[in-house]
């Protein structure tokens, strides 16, 4: 079934096709990638920077210029993704989605900070040690050649998003990233995809948390969320479920 959603997005991105699921999941996983992060920006006005390719808020609060850059980026990102899903998953690629997210923002602008590369500094995630960054790439090149010696099925896809946010492997940006890559390991491996909504960040953040312990946590918040993608896809696409 998802072959033939891969190809209607790319058919619906190769034709400006407005209004579809391609644009309604630009706009979505856009939006709520970001404001997991933190983004300002609402819904609306992502929808706007996306249809319109303009910043004209009128009568709305300030946004911050990288909230606009980063908002704007995801949309090249998940063009990336489409262009490049019938690749195996490499840490080139992961390389290129984190260099097309922080490029012409202020993190860029900053000596440490590596756009397209891996961490140069230890960080932390909730509070949590991550992958020392001189062992980044022996963990990633590790993760990424377990992961593609299997014969990928859901679980698979949210236990390797678990292990890349642990290692953490860049200085800022993995959460988008780490997001990225679901949906596109979802729709290469004909798995219907998902977005992790703002509201159940919490949801999401916990089962990254248990995940060692509970692992249902995780897989069921990604299983509720693709549900309501389910539900899209039927709405644009009802010949696929037939």
């Amino acid at each position: 079934m998802n072959q033939s959603l891969k190809l209607y997005l790319q058919e619906e991105r190769k034709s400006k096709r407005k209004g579809g699921l391609y644009h309604k999941t630009q706009v979505n996983l856009a939006y709520n990638s970001n404001k997991i992060e933190g983004s300002k920006l609402t819904e609306e006005q992502t929808r706007y920077i996306f249809e319109t390719r303009t910043i004209g808020f009128k009568d709305q609060d300030a946004v911050s210029v990288d909230d606009i850059i980063e908002t704007s980026n995801h949309f090249i990102a998940f063009n990336f993704l489409i262009d490049t899903i019938e690749q195996p998953l490499s840490n080139d690629i992961i390389k290129e989605f984190h260099k097309i997210l922080k490029t012409g923002t202020s993190d860029a602008m900053k000596d440490w900070f590596s756009v397209g590369d891996w961490k140069k500094l230890p960080n932390e995630v909730g509070g949590l040690k991550t992958t020392s960054p001189k062992n980044v790439d022996l963990e990633m090149t590790s993760l990424n050649e377990t992961y593609n010696s299997k014969t990928i099925v859901f679980e698979d896809i949210i236990a390797y998003h678990y292990h890349f946010e642990k290692i953490h492997p860049f200085q800022d940006g993995n959460g988008r990233v780490g997001r990225l890559i679901m949906y596109r390991e979802c729709l290469k491996n004909d798995i219907i995809p998902f977005i992790i909504d703002d509201e159940h960040k919490q949801y999401y953040y916990r089962g990254l948390r248990e995940f060692e312990t509970i692992k249902e946590y995780l897989i069921d918040t990604c299983l509720s969320a693709q549900d309501t993608y389910k539900e899209w896809v039927k709405y644009f696409y009802e010949d696929l479920f037939k």
